[in-house]
């Protein structure tokens, strides 16, 4: 059998490790290990807690693609059962358990979505009920055991809600006992996560040690803000979803402010790193940022899209929201996951639900410049609502 040949170029593993990389652990064994030219086991875990994958998430998706490209062996770990008992890493309160067919629900198409940036064919695919199902009290103790208390109640999150009296449960206290024997389940060499998941990532560690395999490195990835400039999340409804269409993909990528550019070209794209810092230096000289965010929405579509649909979503935003003069700068409101008739009157642009209706009825409403018939239709976070030629209301 021919052997897998596996790239030790020391300029894209240095690159691997900094774009948009906020920490490695431990940085100086990760590199020999890389530059040696033995095939490592990388590994990735999401949890299916929505149906969509969006670009946050793919930002750590693209690493895991970095190391594949090298010729290293990826692990894309979908988390059917942590799914079901919620991770409250980034969470500021209490995280509901999801039903098992909810998150079977969710995670139906979660491989098809991650094919748009890796490679499948060559990706071992796991779900971790296979072995966290099995897991009895014995070895759970076992496992806990290797933690202390004040290993859990110091992390920043659960101290602040603690120091406020909300609630926590020990059911999120014992997460990361889930997620650490996960590597322990797959051997990983290398576990990617975004900053976060710094304790999570770490508690693999911990557990490899304790059933005697050698420690994961982590590599933690910044998150980048959604449309909103919030952290981007789908229980705020500020994401860019893989299956947006290549309209709604450039038109929300249009949608964030203009200080996010220079981030989402280094996390969301793979534009070269020399034309990057180009884009920076014609930000900071002035030039026009709409200019450069219509580059970023042309590249990050093209990823997921193809060329061609990036360059025909290019044009639909001129001829739909340039040309037809829809003013830079329009109000926003919390109205994404509305209907129609709702986020109107919710925007002030109507007083009642009837104007809505009659407005409709007499083609006096659109939605990204286009006009609606109908009043089935829900509002995404970044459409823009039209009422005549000069009123309009941005979703968010």
């Amino acid at each position: 059998m021919k052997s897998k040949k596996i790239s030790t170029d020391k300029a894209t593993i240095d690159e691997i490790l900094s774009r948009g990389v906020s920490e490695v652990i431990d940085k100086k064994n990760l590199e020999e290990k890389l530059l040696s030219g033995g095939e490592l086991r990388v590994k990735l875990g999401i949890d299916p807690t929505s149906p969509n994958i969006h670009l946050g998430r793919a930002v750590v998706l693209l690493k895991l693609r970095d190391f594949q490209e090298l010729g290293h062996k990826i692990i894309f770990l979908i988390g059917d059962f942590t799914g079901t008992i919620g991770d409250t890493s980034d969470k500021d309160s209490e995280r509901p358990m999801l039903s098992a067919e909810a998150v079977k629900k969710n995670m139906k198409e979660y491989v098809a979505q991650a094919s748009k940036i890796i490679d499948i064919k060559k990706t071992e695919i796991v779900y971790n009920s296979k072995w966290l199902k099995k897991l009895n009290f014995a070895e759970i103790g076992f496992q806990a055991d290797a933690f202390s208390l004040s290993d859990f109640i110091d992390r920043d999150n659960i101290k602040r809600r603690l120091d406020t009296g909300t609630r926590v449960s020990l059911r999120e206290v014992l997460y990361p006992l889930m997620q650490g024997y996960d590597s322990v389940a797959v051997r990983a060499d290398v576990e990617l996560g975004g900053t976060d998941q710094k304790f999570n990532l770490l508690a693999g560690r911990t557990l490899q040690k304790t059933y005697k395999q050698k420690p994961q490195n982590i590599l933690t990835m910044n998150i980048i803000p959604g449309s909103d400039g919030r952290k981007m999340s789908s229980s705020w409804g500020n994401t860019i979803n893989l299956i947006d269409s290549a309209n709604d993909m450039f038109g929300k990528i249009m949608s964030i402010p203009d200080d996010l550019i220079v981030s989402y070209f280094i996390h969301c794209t793979r534009l070269p790193m020399h034309e990057v810092k180009t884009v920076g230096e014609h930000l900071s000289s002035g030039k026009n940022p709409k200019e450069l965010k219509m580059k970023l929405g042309k590249e990050i579509v093209k990823m997921y899209h193809g060329e061609k649909k990036a360059n025909e979503a290019e044009q639909y935003f001129i001829s739909t929201f340039q040309k037809k003069e829809i003013p830079d700068e329009i109000a926003e409101f919390p109205i994404a996951g509305k209907n129609i008739v709702e986020a109107t009157v919710a925007s002030g642009l109507a007083s009642s639900n009837s104007e809505v209706r009659r407005l409709i009825s007499e083609k006096g409403i659109k939605i990204n410049g286009e006009i609606i018939s109908s009043a089935d239709v829900t509002i995404k976070s970044g459409d823009i609502i039209q009422k005549g030629k000069r009123f309009f209301a941005k979703a968010k």
